[in-house]
């Protein structure tokens, strides 16, 4: 038999019909580069105190006004791949350090920026990819040698309060004066015996409408944003039972009939369980409990709760169980049963406050020290409520990160110019093609006070000869002051960046550059088919309806 025939018909006679590839430098590379570029100007306008901000409707219909870059490249849903790739560096800068995300996308989209200027000179993808990784190791180890302060005392809150002002500043510039003493009150309250056990899962934050920024508070301990069920509003030295079940009557699973023959019966049908479930609430009470924390009550077994002086708080989300489980060091249960001596948590003050129109219950701490502490953020719309919220968990995340290194280097883009200036110093000790990369490398850390300067409506071009003429006559804090748009000392103005922040943001970004030019060729496979959406379908249905 004749052997069969198949035409050659290159790439797409491989792969699946509908299949899309493109491949080269100009087709595959400079694609890339150009959709990760567009991706770093979105964000970077965000950067910094100037920042501006996005508005965001995700496809919720869920409003967002922020100028968080960890938000914005979250909610932006990017579907081009290697722009992907850097939402996912920034995304794994969130999950490492919780800060820097807006630092990474910026640096990255520099980098890509000036790698194609390297390519169109004539340089091979390899070099470039080779020279990069290789100055980001230069950056990495001139980076140590940058730190100008340290917080020698993790539990003093001045200056703790000092080394977070910046990170505030840079999202909700203007308050940061009232929100750092806030935030390093309450991340010292809960500290550990072990410093490096610290977690940002003990800050929380209870966001209640109206008042203004510096009516806030810490508390110590928990805040429900209900009030209790029954006439028990207060509780002083309580004794907290938490059930994950519905403490109400038991139901059997299986449905039934029953006939009642006179009123008698009538009278007596559920009064078997109503005294069962008295005995299990008398037992309770025994037990010491004073307050019950459980998704729902039964009206039966309210009535029981007020006979017994049982305070009743109803927790709807597993989340705020969880938290008065963590506050009072409670052991959830998950049947209603009597609590044994270490099941029952405690917790000094137990009360419902109003605050504002807002009434919510209050777990309070204070004697012994709580695991949790809440925040108690006022403002005037939702919207600021929650941009504040991305700001507090930030400032959080860096006291995470001063608890495994407490180091910081110089902010406003001082500690970026320092290093740009040694890179370059170092890109003419090498003899190769990769002094051009590490050249290249050094200029686009200059992105950083460039961004500074134009949200702060400054003269970019003649703000960066300036911090380039001081840093070269040996100011090496010489950082940009966006307020009066002049050279500064930042270690004389407590402006500050945290080290590890940037250690893992060149880090992060110079890896997922060398990923993104080390690509040749995108196949896209051909998206699967299925009937239109119900929507899409009634709209074609209405468009031919005479």
């Amino acid at each position: 038999m004749a052997p069969s025939y198949v035409p050659n018909q290159g790439l797409s006679g491989l792969l699946k019909e509908g299949t899309k590839q493109v491949s080269g430098l100009d087709d595959a590379v400079l694609r890339n580069i150009d959709a990760c570029r567009q991706l770093s100007a979105l964000v970077r306008s965000s950067l910094g105190p100037n920042g501006m901000n996005k508005m965001i409707v995700n496809h919720l219909n869920k409003l967002f006004v922020t100028s968080d870059a960890a938000t914005i490249v979250r909610e932006l849903e990017v579907v081009h791949p290697a722009a992907k790739l850097i939402v996912m560096a920034s995304e794994a800068q969130e999950r490492e350090v919780g800060d820097g995300t807006g630092f990474v996308v910026a640096f990255a989209g520099e980098l890509l920026d000036q790698a194609e200027n390297l390519l169109r000179m004539g340089l091979n993808t390899a070099e470039v990819v080779q020279g990069y990784e290789r100055a980001g190791q230069e950056a990495l180890g001139i980076l140590q040698e940058l730190a100008v302060h340290k917080v020698s005392d993790i539990r003093d809150i001045k200056s703790v309060s000092k080394a977070l002002t910046s990170c505030i500043a840079s999202k909700q510039y203007g308050l940061e004066g009232t929100l750092a003493p806030l935030i390093a009150k309450a991340c010292i309250s809960v500290m550990p015996a072990n410093a490096n056990m610290f977690s940002v899962e003990n800050i929380r934050v209870a966001k209640m409408l109206g008042g203004s920024i510096t009516n806030s508070t810490v508390v110590q301990g928990a805040v429900l944003l209900r009030g209790s069920e029954g006439t028990i509003k207060r509780v002083s030295d309580a004794r907290v039972a938490v059930y994950t079940c519905d403490f109400e009557a038991s139901q059997s699973e299986t449905k039934g009939t029953v006939l009642l023959k006179s009123a008698e019966e009538f009278t007596n049908y559920t009064k078997s369980e109503e005294s069962m479930l008295e005995s299990k609430i008398k037992a309770i009470s025994e037990a010491g409990v004073s307050v019950i924390a459980a998704p729902k009550f039964g009206e039966v077994a309210m009535h029981f709760l007020e006979k017994y002086k049982i305070m009743a708080i109803k927790c709807m989300s597993k989340f705020d169980l969880r938290r008065v489980a963590r506050t009072t060091k409670a052991i959830a249960l998950a049947k209603m049963q009597t609590p044994t001596t270490d099941e029952i948590g405690r917790g000094d003050l137990v009360q419902v406050e109003e605050i504002g129109s807002t009434k919510c219950t209050v777990f309070r701490q204070e004697k012994e020290g709580s695991r949790l502490a809440t925040i108690l953020l006022r403002a005037s719309t939702q919207n600021l409520l929650d941009d504040i919220d991305r700001a507090i968990d930030d400032a959080v995340n860096v006291f995470k990160g001063m608890t495994k290194d407490p180091r910081f280097v110089a902010g406003a883009g001082a500690c970026e110019l320092e290093l740009s200036r040694r890179l370059q110093k170092f890109a003419e000790t090498r003899p190769g093609l990769d002094q051009y990369c590490i050249s290249k490398y050094a200029e686009a850390l200059e992105v950083i006070p460039r961004v500074l300067a134009e949200t702060s409506g400054l003269d970019a071009t003649n703000m960066i000869s300036t911090l380039v003429a001081a840093h070269a006559a040996g100011k090496a804090t010489a950082g940009l002051d966006v307020e009066e748009g002049a050279v500064m000392d930042s270690v004389e103005a407590s402006v500050f960046d945290q080290l590890i922040v940037k250690h893992w943001g060149i880090k992060l970004a110079t890896d997922a550059v060398a990923t993104i030019l080390r690509v040749d060729q995108i196949i896209m496979a051909k998206t699967a088919g299925g009937p239109k959406p119900r929507d899409m379908q009634a709209g074609d249905a209405n468009d031919e309806a005479p």
